[in-house]
């Protein structure tokens, strides 16, 4: 199995108010090292049940796509993650850093998903490519750069997808932090996630930063969200090693924000993989997304996604694990089980 983006190179980078105007002004510094931490209990502790909570991963530009309404009608899900945002080689946002926002067959499909009831959270990020957050220079003009992907979808829901030199730089993690913390102010009812790769026991020490530099700037992100696969090593099932991460997660955020323990909870996602991972012991399967989703119900977690619906399929003659899942399955099973999630 071979693609562009994610932890390793074979699998996916993992993993907006409406019509809000104008573009970012401040500079990267500005009130990253003083602004406090949103206080326990504020509006970004009450967004957990938003529609958005369960939103697999499509990737339209990779691994024979389905057409996302057919997807909405033989699951019942509403809401994708698209993927991925890119830089076009600047500070300028493209779908895999080549295909226009508007006019093409992306927004064609945006459209489409919201004629039949549902909405996208859009990604930016992943493995591979031009990162918009090395290709920006400055915090300002990385907001510019998310706010024109906003402002082309009217979008409720954004999805920072952090990894590999964009996630490992400390100059570009603060740079990203106070982006999104620009976006925030100018979008007040926007959803923010930031997806990363983890440990079995948790964010490792670029992700724990991250968090810290997140309270720091005062940015009240609504679901930090890690990608509990591609572990290098784990002990258990993977839907145990999910559980641990995630709990390693929550005290992560917990600590840096000084949340309690619901809100810590509802601050904390996951996004998993279905079937085989890039690591040859790991197989995420139908009852480890079972424990996913027990997990996410009694603590009202942000968010529950996975890469991704390309995926979700038994393979076939010729098939790979780009557009299958490696692992005997009926279509859709593992987005059958992410839709149960409602926050």
């Amino acid at each position: 199995m071979t693609s562009p983006h994610r932890l390793r190179p074979l699998s996916i980078g993992l993993c907006a108010a409406a019509l809000l105007l104008g573009t970012a002004g401040a500079t990267e510094a500005a009130g990253a090292a003083t602004a406090p931490a949103p206080a326990a209990g504020s509006v970004g502790s009450l967004r957990a049940t938003v529609p958005m909570a369960a939103a697999p991963y499509e990737y339209l530009g990779w691994g024979k796509p389905q057409q996302p309404t057919e997807v909405m009608a033989a699951t019942g899900t509403k809401w994708f993650t698209l993927a991925f945002i890119l830089s076009d080689g600047g500070c300028n946002p493209k779908w895999d850093g080549s295909r226009a926002l508007t006019g093409g067959s992306d927004a064609a499909a945006i459209k489409a998903i919201r004629a039949k009831g549902g909405d996208v959270v859009v990604s930016a990020g992943g493995w591979s490519g031009a990162k918009l957050g090395e290709k920006c220079g400055s915090a300002a003009a990385l907001a510019g750069a998310y706010q024109k992907v906003i402002d082309a979808y009217g979008l409720k829901a954004l999805d920072i997808d952090i990894e590999n030199t964009e996630f490992t730089n400390a100059t570009v993690r603060k740079r990203v932090i106070d982006a999104l913390k620009i976006v925030k102010t100018k979008n007040p009812a926007i959803i923010t996630y930031v997806t990363m790769g983890t440990t079995p026991n948790g964010p490792d020490a670029n992700g724990k930063d991250l968090i810290k530099k997140g309270a720091a700037a005062g940015l009240d992100n609504d679901g930090w969200t890690v990608m509990p696969f591609d572990f290098g090593g784990h002990s258990g099932t993977m839907g145990q090693a999910t559980v641990s991460a995630l709990d390693g997660l929550k005290s992560a955020v917990k600590s840096a924000y000084g949340y309690g323990d619901a809100d810590a909870y509802r601050h904390i996602g996951v996004s998993s993989m279905n079937g085989k991972t890039d690591d040859a012991d790991e197989t995420v399967t139908l009852a480890d997304f079972g424990t996913i989703l027990g997990y996410a119900q009694r603590h009202h977690i942000a968010r529950f996604a996975f890469w991704s619906v390309n995926r979700d399929r038994q393979c076939g003659s010729g098939d790979d694990g780009d557009s299958c899942s490696g692992v005997s399955q009926a279509p859709y099973a593992y987005t059958k089980i992410v839709v149960k999630y409602a926050g």
